[in-house]
C-alpha cells in the first residue's frame, strides 16, 4: 500500500506510467496515515514483476516409460482424470494383430503399464469408440474385429476396479460400424456415422443410447462421413471433419438441432424397431443388402470377439432401409478459403472441442513441414477460424503424433506420438516405430482458451418476446455476489447496503449525458457534483460492498486486514480509468466480463491490465480470451498496448501481427492515435527487418489478403498491408473468409 497522498494527475495507466515514484507494488504494503486532505489514496498501477511470462512458450515434449505401445493404430486413447491416460483396443501397422489389451499412462511419472482387467471381457476390436462417464466409466462402443465383422455391442469399463460389464439394452440396436464418432450429452450415448458392411459403406446416421434405461432410440439420418469429431453445444450436435464416400479429406461443418425434438428430448421407446417403418423408404439412393456374418471366431488373443455379445451384426432389414431424415434443424457451412482456415487435405489433424470452440491441430506429416503446421480455432457461435498459433511455436521438429486427448476441464491437450529418426532417440532398433512413446502437453491456457468450466452458456436463439418474459420471470440465485449485483453502485442513502467508497480517474471522453444517467448520480446528485467540482481528475465514487472486495480481491483483503488508511476511510483511490475500474469491481461480484457487463473492447483491455496488477488469473484468462476473439481494427491497438504490460506476449504477438496486416486502417484509428511516444517506436520495431509495404498485383502474387506471414522468393516476411484492396473487400466478406451455407 502507498503512502497517503493526492490522485496522480496523469494519464491512465493503461496508456502511460505514474510519475509518482511513492507507488508501491501490488504485493507491498507500507504503512499509511489516516488522515488526508481529501481522504483517498494511491493503489498501485504498474504491473506486478517477476510474474511467469509467456514469451517463447512450447509445450515440451516427454518421452514414455514403461510397456510403451507399439504401433498401434485405430485404437481409442482418452483421458480419464486424475493424471491417467487409457489406450485401449487397436492393431499392430506391421503385423496386423488386433488387440483388446487395456494400458494405461501416468501423466506424473510418464509410465506405461498393462492393466489387469476382469468381467466381461471384450473381444478384440478397432475402430471403436471409448467415451468417459461420470468420471470413472469408459462407454467402449463398435469397432471392428480381426475378422472384419461390425460390432454394435457396448461395453463398460470400470476405471476404479479395471472391471468390465455388459449391460442389457433394449429398443432399436444400431448397425454395425467402425471409425465412427460418439458424444456424450445429459445420459445420453449419441453415435453418429462411420463405416459397416464388407463394402465399407459410409453410414449417415445418428441415434443415441439413453444410459438410463439402456435403451437405443431409432436411427435417423444426418450426414454421411467416417474418422470425423462431434460434439454437442448449445443443444445442438456438431461434426466436422473426417473422410466422405470417395475417401476425400472434408472441411465443412454441420450441425443438427436437438431443442424443441421431442424424438432428442424424451425417453425413447422401449422395445424392438417398427419393421414397417424401417423399411420405409424416405428418399435417398438405395442401400445395398448385407447378409448375417458368419459367428465371431477366436481370434489370436484367445478371446471370441464379443463372445458373451448377441448384438453383432443386427438383422439384416435394418441394413436395407434408408432412415428417416432427423427431427431437427440440419445446417451446414463450407469454408472455401481464407487465411485462418486450416486446409483439411494436408498434414495430420486432430480435431477437439473446449467451452464452445473447435481446435484444429495441424501437426506434422510426410508432406508438410512443421512451419507450414498451426493450432486453430472455430467459434461455434460465430463459426469464425482463427489462427492461435503458427507451427513452429508448437511443434518440434521430428516428431510424428497420431493421437490426441483433452483433460475434462478443456484446458489442457496431449499429443501422443513418437520420434522419426531413429538416430536421435534411445529407444534402441525400431524404436522410433512405437507410436506412442512420447507425449506432448498443450496448456490451451496460454492461447486464450478458458476451458470448460469458465465458459458462459451458448446464446440462446429465441424470439424477443420470450427473451422479455425470460428478463420478467424470477431468476434463480447464482450466489451472494450476483445478488449484491443488483445494489452495485447505489449509494447507502437508498438501502443498497454498500458502505465502501472507490474512486478511479475521470474517463476523459466522458460526456454529461452519460454522467447523469448514471444510477449513483440518480441517488446522490448533489454530493457527486461535489467531488466533481473538488477534483477535476478524479471519477464520481463507485459505492460497492466491503465484504465483496474482502473474499474476491486479495490485495485488498490484506491491506484491510493489516488496518491500513482505506480500513479507516473507507474510501480508496484506484489511477486506473473509471469505466475500468467499474468493470474490475463488478466482475468480483458477477465472475463475468461478458458484453453484457463490460462492453467496451478497450475497458476489457484495462481490466488485463489490472488482472496483472492484482495478480488475478481467472480475470486474466476471461480477459485473453475475449481479446482474441474480439481482435478488430479499432482496438488492435490498444490490446496489443495493454497485452505488452499485462506481459502477455502471446496476445501481444498476435495484435502485433493484425495491426500489420491491416496497417493502412489501423494506423487511422483512435487507439494508435493515444499511444505514448514509446509504444509507437515499439510497434514499428514489431515489422521484419525484410518487411515492406506492398499492394496492387503484388499484394495478390504474395496471398496478401490474409495471413500474418508471407512466401516470396522462398523466405516468409511480415509485412505491412496496403490498405486500399483489404477495404474494397471489406463489404464482401468478413475477414476474407468466404463461407457458403446449405
Amino acid at each position: 500500500m502507498a503512502q497517503p497522498s493526492t490522485p496522480t494527475t496523469g494519464p491512465p495507466s493503461i496508456f502511460g506510467t505514474s510519475t509518482d515514484n511513492r507507488l508501491a507494488p501490488a504485493n507491498v504494503l507500507t504503512p499509511g496515515s489516516a488522515t488526508s486532505s481529501n481522504n483517498t489514496f494511491l493503489m498501485p498501477n504498474s504491473p506486478v514483476k517477476g510474474r511467469l511470462s509467456m514469451e517463447g512458450y512450447r509445450p515440451k515434449v516427454t518421452r514414455t516409460l514403461g510397456q510403451r505401445p507399439a504401433c498401434l493404430v485405430n485404437a481409442s486413447v482418452t483421458y480419464c482424470g486424475n493424471n491417467q491416460i487409457y489406450a485401449f483396443g487397436g492393431f499392430d501397422q506391421y503385423t496386423d494383430e488386433v488387440y483388446n489389451h487395456v494400458l494405461k499412462l501416468d501423466m506424473i511419472s510418464h509410465q506405461w503399464s498393462l492393466v489387469d482387467n476382469y468381467g466381461d471381457i471384450p473381444g478384440v476390436r478397432m475402430g471403436h469408440t471409448a467415451t468417459l462417464h461420470q468420471g470413472d466409466k469408459l462407454l467402449i462402443f463398435g469397432g471392428e474385429n480381426e475378422h472384419r465383422t461390425y460390432l454394435s455391442d457396448l461395453i463398460i469399463f470400470d476405471l476404479k476396479t479395471a472391471h468390465w460389464t455388459q449391460p442389457a439394452v433394449t429398443g432399436p440396436i444400431p448397425k454395425g460400424r467402425a471409425r465412427h464418432a460418439a458424444v456424450l450429452h445429459e445420459d445420453k450415448l449419441f453415435i453418429i456415422g462411420g463405416i459397416t458392411g464388407h463394402n465399407n459403406y459410409v453410414l449417415d446416421d445418428i441415434c443415441y443410447l439413453d444410459l438410463k434405461t439402456f435403451t437405443w432410440s431409432r436411427a435417423w439420418r444426418f450426414v454421411g462421413r467416417f474418422d470425423h469429431s462431434a460434439y454437442l453445444w448449445g443443444d445442438r450436435v456438431w461434426v466436422f471433419g473426417g473422410l466422405s464416400e470417395d475417401m476425400d479429406k472434408i472441411g465443412d461443418i454441420w450441425w443438427l438441432d436437438l431443442k424443441g425434438s421431442p424424438a432428442f428430448e424424451s425417453l425413447p421407446s422401449m422395445g424392438s424397431m417398427d419393421r414397417h417403418s424401417a423399411l420405409t423408404r424416405m428418399g435417398g439412393s438405395p442401400r445395398p443388402s448385407y447378409a448375417m456374418a458368419p459367428p465371431a471366431a477366436v481370434g489370436s488373443s484367445g478371446y471370441a470377439a464379443n463372445s458373451s455379445s448377441a448384438q453383432v451384426n443386427p438383422p439384416s432389414f435394418q441394413l436395407t432401409s434408408t432412415p428417416p431424415i432427423a427431427p431437427g434443424t440440419i445446417s451446414s457451412l463450407k469454408f472455401v478459403s481464407g487465411p485462418n482456415i486450416p486446409a483439411q487435405g494436408s498434414g495430420m489433424h486432430f480435431h477437439v472441442y473446449t467451452s464452445g470452440t473447435l481446435l484444429d491441430f495441424v501437426t506434422p506429416a510426410a508432406t508438410i513441414t512443421p512451419q507450414e503446421c498451426s493450432l486453430s480455432s472455430l467459434e461455434l457461435d460465430t463459426l469464425r477460424w482463427q489462427k492461435l498459433a503458427e507451427g513452429r511455436d508448437i511443434f518440434k521438429p521430428g516428431y510424428r503424433w497420431h493421437y490426441c486427448t483433452m483433460n475434462e476441464d478443456g484446458t489442457k491437450a496431449w499429443l501422443l506420438g513418437c520420434p522419426t529418426d531413429p538416430t536421435a532417440t534411445d529407444l534402441g532398433p525400431g524404436g522410433f516405430e512405437e507410436y506412442l512413446s512420447d507425449i506432448m502437453e498443450i496448456d490451451l491456457r496460454r492461447y486464450g482458451i478458458i476451458g470448460n468450466n469458465l465458459t458462459p452458456p451458448p446464446p440462446v436463439d429465441t424470439s424477443r418476446m420470450l427473451r422479455s418474459a425470460e428478463r420478467m420471470a424470477p431468476q434463480p440465485s447464482k450466489g451472494l455476489g450476483s445478488d449484491l449485483a443488483k445494489l452495485f453502485n447505489q449509494a447507502p442513502e437508498s438501502g443498497s447496503g454498500t458502505d465502501f467508497t472507490i474512486t478511479a480517474l475521470k474517463d476523459g471522453d466522458w460526456d454529461d449525458d452519460e454522467l447523469m444517467s448514471s444510477s449513483m448520480l440518480r441517488n446522490d446528485e448533489e454530493n457527486q457534483q461535489t467531488w466533481l467540482d473538488s477534483n477535476a481528475t478524479t471519477s464520481p465514487p463507485i459505492h460497492v460492498h466491503k465484504l465483496i472486495l474482502q473474499a474476491r480481491w486479495p490485495h485488498f483483503a490484506r491491506l484491510y486486514s493489516a488496518q491500513m488508511a482505506e480500513f479507516h476511510t473507507k474510501k480508496m483511490h484506484i489511477p486506473e480509468p473509471y469505466t475500468v475500474v467499474k468493470a474490475f469491481l463488478y466482475y468480483l461480484y458477477t465472475d463475468s466480463i461478458q458484453p453484457e457487463d463490460c462492453g467496451a473492447l478497450s475497458d476489457v483491455a484495462g481490466l488485463l491490465v489490472m488482472s496483472n496488477i492484482y495478480n488475478i488469473p481467472h480475470l486474466r484468462l476471461l480477459c485473453v480470451n475475449r481479446l482474441s476473439k474480439e481482435l478488430d481494427v479499432e482496438h488492435a491497438c490498444i490490446i496489443w498496448h495493454c497485452a505488452g504490460i499485462a506481459n502477455e506476449e502471446w496476445l501481444r504477438r498476435r495484435a502485433a501481427n493484425f495491426c500489420l496486416m491491416h496497417w493502412g486502417r489501423v494506423v487511422r484509428t483512435q487507439g494508435f492515435m493515444k499511444l505514448p511516444r514509446q509504444a509507437l517506436l515499439e510497434i514499428n520495431q514489431e515489422i521484419d527487418t525484410e518487411g515492406r509495404v506492398v499492394g496492387g498485383d503484388e499484394l495478390e502474387y504474395v496471398g496478401g489478403l490474409g495471413g500474418s506471414r508471407f512466401g516470396f522468393g522462398g523466405a516468409a516476411r511480415k509485412a505491412s498491408i496496403s490498405s486500399n484492396q483489404t477495404q474494397q473487400m471489406g463489404s464482401e466478406v468478413d475477414e476474407n473468409e468466404e463461407m457458403e451455407m446449405n
